[in-house]
């Protein structure tokens, strides 16, 4: 089937973001709470202008120009001892060699369309469970290739099929080497290239970076589930841990599509205030990951105080719509507490429209969920990671908002 990479919704998200409000002052918002009037003034005003900064200065404008896309189912069939069905399907865009591989498990014994959970992986799609019929991607990392484990089933922990399956989730992943690299190559081997103009060789200072091109490449995958009988598009939840629980914040920001954003962990450049300038710093994660953001985003290194907006703003972006932000105990690096700190300032935008944001205003303890809003947080015993205690966490909140 052929269709375009852009869908009429994305379109609209972008008109909308990139229009300049007219006559109107418009202070700088820095990390404080996000505090407007009505719903009128923060989407006709604030949104706008806040959006506007997030894709010009941190994540880059994603392309807008269309490129050919198909999809091809490639096989399907009975998993995890026959109460999941496996199918993979290639997306290829026109310009890339090879396709972004999407692998998708559904619970066999479905009634209907399913909700499910969306995101990207670290180690390729078949490092998520020991599955043999989970095929490899050329773009997976080759034996110890930057420091990844080639074995099958190696990142089972970060995803317990099992649980997401008995509760009645569809997991639908994709590997991010397979949109862009990890690593600092120029924009030479990824999706980049395929969007030059004529004679350009890489990205402009406000341009996309690789977390722009993730999570563009999600909005992709959503595409290719509008089409898919089997999933309720209408429940569809974006997650990510680390660098993708940056990406999943990103895409929920910039595609309404997404019911429930996820973020897991997710740091500096992802829910953490950056104006605390504690763990990693903005001028920290532009030096280890030039990658990662578009080149205007250095102008904030060892300067935070000059941002327009901390990541409270970007968290705001996906209001009306329920957001998780999770931390852990031993993850300093990450900031905790500012990432708790930016969902309590984004929180007043969404009461804006009649919703709880979150419900507690202190620090959490340990292991103590504040689930009761349509913002939620927890801080988990341990380490930096996602495990079956944090999916448990977001499987109970997925239910609660899609009325399960």
């Amino acid at each position: 089937m052929k269709t375009t990479i852009l869908s009429i919704l994305a379109m609209l998200c972008v008109v909308a973001a990139s229009a300049q409000p007219t006559n109107v002052q418009v202070k700088k918002y820095g990390a404080e709470p996000l505090r407007f009037s009505t719903v009128e003034e923060w989407e006709s005003v604030h949104r706008p202008v806040i959006y506007n900064f997030f894709q010009k200065e941190v994540y880059g404008y994603m392309p807008t120009r269309q490129v050919p896309m198909s999809y091809k189912e490639l096989c399907s069939g009975p998993a995890l001892g026959g109460k999941a069905i496996r199918k993979q399907v290639s997306i290829r865009l026109e310009g890339m060699a090879t396709p972004i591989l999407v692998l998708m498990y559904m619970p066999a014994n479905a009634d209907g369309p399913v909700p499910a959970f969306l995101g990207m992986n670290f180690k390729g799609n078949h490092q998520i469970v020991d599955d043999p019929a989970i095929i490899i991607s050329e773009n997976a990392p080759k034996g110890k290739e930057l420091g990844e484990d080639p074995t099958r089933g190696a990142a089972t922990s970060r995803w317990p099929l099992d649980m997401i399956i008995d509760a009645g989730y569809a997991v639908v992943t994709i590997y991010r080497g397979d949109v862009d690299p990890d690593f600092d190559d120029g924009f030479k081997n990824g999706i980049h290239p395929s969007f030059y103009a004529k004679g350009q060789t890489a990205p402009e200072a406000h341009e996309w970076g690789t977390i722009g091109a993730w999570a563009w490449s999600l909005s992709r995958v959503m595409d290719y589930l509008e089409t898919d009988p089997a999933i309720d598009t209408k429940k569809v939840a974006v997650i990510g841990h680390s660098r993708l629980g940056k990406t999943s914040l990103w895409a929920g920001a910039t595609d309404p599509r997404f019911a429930i954003v996820i973020s897991n962990d997710s740091g500096c450049g992802g829910a953490a205030l950056s104006m605390r300038k504690h763990g990693e710093t903005v001028g920290v994660i532009n030096k280890s990951f030039p990658h990662w953001f578009c080149d205007n985003y250095n102008k904030y290194s060892n300067n935070e105080e000059a941002l327009f907006v901390d990541q409270q703003g970007l968290i705001a972006l996906i209001a009306p719509r329920p957001v998780y932000v999770a931390s852990a105990t031993l993850d300093d690096w990450a900031d905790p507490e500012g990432e708790f700190l930016s969902a309590v300032a984004a929180s007043p935008v969404y009461e804006l429209y009649g919703l709880k944001g979150l419900t507690g205003k202190k620090m959490p303890k340990p292991d103590s969920p504040i689930l009761g809003g349509h913002v939620a947080y927890h801080i988990r015993t341990g380490k930096h990671d996602i495990n079956s205690y944090d999916w448990e966490q977001y499987i109970k909140f997925a239910n609660f908002h899609f009325g399960r």
